[in-house]
């Protein structure tokens, strides 16, 4: 799953993923959420709630929790690696990304453990964007890269669609007739998508996105299971 800031800043999130085995999530989240790097020690405090016995994860450490942007600021130059992902208009166009295995914070506690990547721009005062994944410890960081430019592809469907083929002109008071409006606006860009790209009137792989020939073959959601 692919998902933007609402859903990678919500602990209740995280642990309804760590509940759905083999769920895999890779979400985009704000500056501001709180974390240790790992490895963390942790131990288990067992108390009294209304008559129940209550679990939670304490950290064993005096070190405070840093947010996702301290974090990435702190990190040397060593630890980032230059990738092209897509090509543009007017050239490729590259960010550097860096990953850290950290342990989210939820009121001073630590709670699930995540990826965290990190992507910025090029130049002295570069832009950052902060990403979460519950993906295995196998994952390939060419897949991450990858999954960072995936979201911007849903975007300009959407954008498209709504553009070109009238996505938001609709009269439905039902959910299936909603769902089969947008489903066939979206099988309409889709055919239209390849009909240009037979036409070769376009050079780029799907919505600009790098190919193989740019991040490394075998690049696909698959990935996340085969390591």
């Amino acid at each position: 799953m692919v998902a933007d800031c609402l859903y990678g800043n919500s602990p209740d999130f995280w642990t309804a993923c760590e509940a759905c085995v083999g769920t895999v999530a890779f979400v985009a989240t704000p500056a501001d959420p709180r974390c240790w790097l790992q490895p963390l020690a942790t131990t288990t405090h067992t108390s009294l709630s209304k008559g129940e016995p209550r679990t939670k994860r304490v950290a064993v450490t005096n070190t405070p929790p840093s947010t996702v942007a301290a974090l990435a600021h702190a990190l040397p130059t060593t630890f980032w690696y230059r990738r092209t992902v897509s090509e543009g208009t007017k050239g490729p166009i590259t960010y550097e990304f860096a990953r850290k295995r950290i342990r989210l914070c939820k009121a001073g506690q630590p709670t699930t453990a995540v990826w965290l990547l990190i992507k910025r721009t090029l130049g002295a005062h570069p832009r950052y964007w902060y990403y979460l994944s519950n993906a295995p410890m196998s994952a390939p960081f060419r897949l991450f890269v990858w999954l960072s430019g995936v979201r911007w592809a849903i975007e300009q469907c959407f954008e498209e669609t709504k553009t070109e083929l009238g996505m938001d002109h609709y009269e439905v008071r039902k959910y299936p007739g909603w769902q089969h409006h947008m489903l066939t606006c979206m099988l309409a860009h889709f055919f239209l998508w390849h009909l240009q790209c037979r036409l070769e009137k376009k050079s780029t792989s799907a919505y600009g996105l790098a190919g193989p020939q740019v991040i490394g073959s075998g690049v696909a959601p698959q990935s996340l299971r085969g390591g």
